[in-house]
């Protein structure tokens, strides 16, 4: 926890109160990026949000990761789920309330069918198991393959990318460029059983982002949610690892306390 506190003058809120609930690392991520048309994606988002969009667009994210490095505090480590591939499917969002800026994500697919339990247990995300694997082909290359099990209709992501290697202009993303609005963001939301926004706080250093290129033969995942990219070319990034702290979950918009109603102003009979 001492090194995540060096660095939070990127954050545009302090560090949540309390202690961190879970930690785990990501490593060898590929940012592919697609514009959407906002009124689209913005009919896809709960109430409580509505849709961030950078030079009038909405933004789809897709990413392949591995973690490893999880840890839930005052847990035992959960077998098998010491590393595993991961995929997710994002868009930018602020809370309606407070104009917090963060992540929606729509689908995140698992490789270890304990840890898919776990979250959506714990943090009630839309995680799905799926057949997955990474293999690596240099230290910057990779070949990412992702089947969705259990599912009526094929949820298939298949690329080969590769980071390009740092520099200057990506070594830190300024506030202002595309780079910040994508990645640089602390907070992450869903819903809980009760239908309730739910928001659970991240923190971690800037990313350490690099160009990327990638062949991405097949990415039927923006389909499964009714988006269409339209066969476009995506902004591609690629960062090697990023420790990433996770705060418990919480109530985004905590209900009000019920106040008792003074007998004079009950109607009377």
């Amino acid at each position: 926890m001492r090194e995540i506190k060096v660095r939070t003058s990127q954050r545009p809120r302090p560090l949540p109160p309390g202690r961190w609930a879970m930690t785990q690392r990501w490593n060898d991520l590929l940012f592919a990026h697609y514009r959407a048309q906002p009124s689209q994606v913005a009919a896809l988002l709960p109430e409580g949000l509505h849709l961030d969009t950078f030079e009038g667009s909405a933004w789809i994210g897709v990413v392949p990761f591995w973690m490893d490095r999880i840890k839930v505090r005052g847990v035992p480590t959960i077998p098998g789920a010491r590393s595993f591939p991961e995929l997710n499917l994002r868009t930018y969002v602020r809370d309606h309330r407070t104009g917090t800026p963060g992540v929606y994500f729509f689908s995140l697919d698992g490789a270890n069918l304990l840890a898919v339990m776990v979250a959506r247990s714990f943090y009630r995300m839309p995680y799905y198991w799926a057949e997955m694997r990474i293999d690596a082909h240099s230290e910057r290359e990779f070949s990412f393959f992702s089947r969705r099990r259990f599912v009526s209709k094929p949820v298939i992501f298949k690329a080969r990318y590769r980071g390009l290697g740092p520099t200057r202009k990506l070594a830190e993303s300024r506030c202002g460029t595309i780079e910040y609005f994508l990645t640089e963001r602390y907070c992450l939301f869903t819903h809980n059983t009760a239908g309730e926004l739910v928001r659970a706080n991240v923190h971690h250093v800037p990313w350490p982002l690099e160009d990327a290129a990638a062949e991405i033969e097949v990415n039927d995942l923006p389909a499964s949610i009714g988006i269409d990219i339209q066969d476009q070319e995506p902004i591609l990034h690629y960062s090697r690892r990023l420790a990433v702290y996770m705060w418990p979950p919480e109530l985004a918009a905590p209900a009000r306390r019920r106040q008792r109603i003074p007998a004079q102003a009950m109607p009377s009979a």
